[in-house]
């Protein structure tokens, strides 16, 4: 059942993207060379324990982190720990912030130093398939017109586009329905309508190489099956009577 929620409930969620929203400036102003991601994951931790809010994903089904930071052909949920980011790597930090009853979801993908024109062109694709999916969630669309403008983005440049996993509806839980696939599944179905007062999480998941992934032994790390880099951009996104309206940005 996907859940339709009131003005004052989008609110809360926008109070919560906020928060994240720091939270991810803070890490994007520490990366640098030699950086582990476990430094990278306490700053997160800490500014959002400063702000009286809650990391999402901490202990979320047991996962260790208070984010995921997935480098080169990590494509989610990579476990902070004492890797170091080398110069040239694209590294993805994925946040969620629990706050007054309501979750927010965001990812980016950064360079680390200069990057090869091969990965650049990797994150500026992805992060353009995310603004045209987001510019199809509005009222009187349906569910996979979000996922052909991934598509239609993605498409042209050979990519991968991941589709063992999804983007979601968020809200009072961090993973509600709809799932929201960056591929169309069963063409000429476009899914169900869209309604103002959903709430959706979308987020590209985008390979180099191959779409097929993996996950690694700790039971977390999801990586492209080629080795080759991934990138992943994410948004928070409220239906409205006049368009979508992002919920994690400053």
């Amino acid at each position: 059942m996907i859940t339709l929620r009131t003005a004052q409930e989008i609110e809360k969620i926008r109070a919560a993207g906020r928060i994240l929203r720091g939270a991810v400036n803070a890490a994007t102003a520490m990366l640098a060379p030699g950086v582990t991601t476990s430094a990278v994951n306490r700053v997160i931790a800490d500014y959002i324990a400063s702000h009286d809010a809650t990391a999402s994903f901490y202990q979320y089904n047991g996962f260790p982190g208070h984010c995921c930071i997935s480098i080169d052909e990590e494509v989610v949920h990579g476990i902070p720990g004492d890797r170091t980011l080398d110069a040239g790597s694209i590294v993805s930090i994925d946040v969620g912030v629990y706050k007054g009853g309501y979750h927010s979801d965001s990812a980016i993908t950064l360079a680390v130093g200069d990057v090869s024109a091969e990965k650049q062109q990797l994150m500026d694709v992805t992060r353009e398939s995310l603004t045209a999916a987001i510019a199809e969630a509005k009222p009187g669309n349906r569910l996979y017109d979000i996922s052909a403008a991934v598509e239609t983005v993605c498409n042209p440049h050979g990519y991968g586009i991941v589709r063992d996993l999804v983007g979601h509806g968020i809200g009072s839980e961090l993973h509600e329905e709809p799932q929201i696939p960056n591929y169309v599944p069963n063409p000429p179905d476009r899914g169900p309508r869209l309604r103002a007062g959903m709430v959706l999480a979308i987020e590209p998941m985008v390979n180099q190489g191959t779409w097929k992934v993996r996950t690694l032994q700790d039971e977390w790390t999801v990586v492209t099956t080629d080795g080759l880099p991934s990138a992943h951009f994410e948004h928070t996104v409220a239906i409205t009577d006049a368009g979508p309206e992002i919920l994690t940005l400053e």
